[in-house]
């Protein structure tokens, strides 16, 4: 198929197989993202693949810390409230997701454990935690070249069989991440992407979220 056919096939998946995806499988769609476009070639971007016991320990500590009610942690200024026609759009989505997956509003179990799997990192068998050095904030531009690394990431991966998710709830505890995946503190954690092989089986993993129309957010200019 052509790109924009591939571009549009690709989804988020919330739900993996069971099954371990090979280092060397790992290296192969990190091999083809890395060609993403970066500001003067200077690739300021880190990553650290993580699975096993290490990406077991996140999860645990990731869980006991959110349930205690201990406040995120975050590596660099995050709004954690959208408004207007951004929340507007997240929650579209998440009513897409409720729906497939039965959990109704006054179903507070079933709330908490779907917001528990983000935690989880979806329960994947990868993680990719993506970092930059602190010694290049203020990093906005930085931060750019880290979100075309993630979709790379993305794309390489689904075009190899393998589903991902960015999961922003992955890193809200910063430093559980930075412990057991041995990150230095002199790196800030951007971003993780749970990545696996998908379960068909799995309702959400039909879900597609809507992109509004190009005239809802493009200007043309001497056109």
């Amino acid at each position: 198929m052509n790109f924009a056919e591939f571009a549009a096939s690709r989804k988020s998946v919330r739900g993996f197989k069971n099954k371990a995806v090979s280092k060397e499988l790992v290296d192969t769609v990190i091999n083809a993202a890395k060609w993403a476009p970066s500001s003067y070639n200077t690739q300021t971007w880190r990553i650290h693949a993580v699975t096993g016991y290490v990406l077991d320990k996140i999860r645990e500590d990731n869980t006991i810390n959110t349930l205690a009610g201990k406040p995120h942690v975050r590596d660099f200024p995050y709004k954690e409230d959208y408004e207007g026609i951004h929340r507007q759009r997240q929650i579209d989505v998440a009513v897409q997701l409720f729906e497939v997956m039965g959990i109704t509003r006054e179903d507070k179990e079933k709330r908490m454990e779907w917001m528990m799997r983000g935690f989880r990192q979806f329960d994947a068998p990868v993680s990719l935690v993506l970092t930059y050095d602190k010694s290049l904030e203020p990093a906005g531009i930085t931060q750019f070249g880290l979100g075309s690394l993630a979709y790379g990431i993305v794309l390489a991966a689904w075009d190899l069989g393998l589903g991902c998710v960015i999961n922003g709830q992955g890193i809200m505890q910063s430093d559980v991440v930075h412990k057991h995946a041995q990150i230095p503190d002199d790196e800030a954690i951007m971003i993780c992407i749970a990545m696996g092989y998908p379960d068909n089986d799995f309702e959400a993993n039909n879900v597609r979220s809507v992109r509004a129309d190009n005239e809802d957010f493009v200007s043309y200019h001497g056109f």
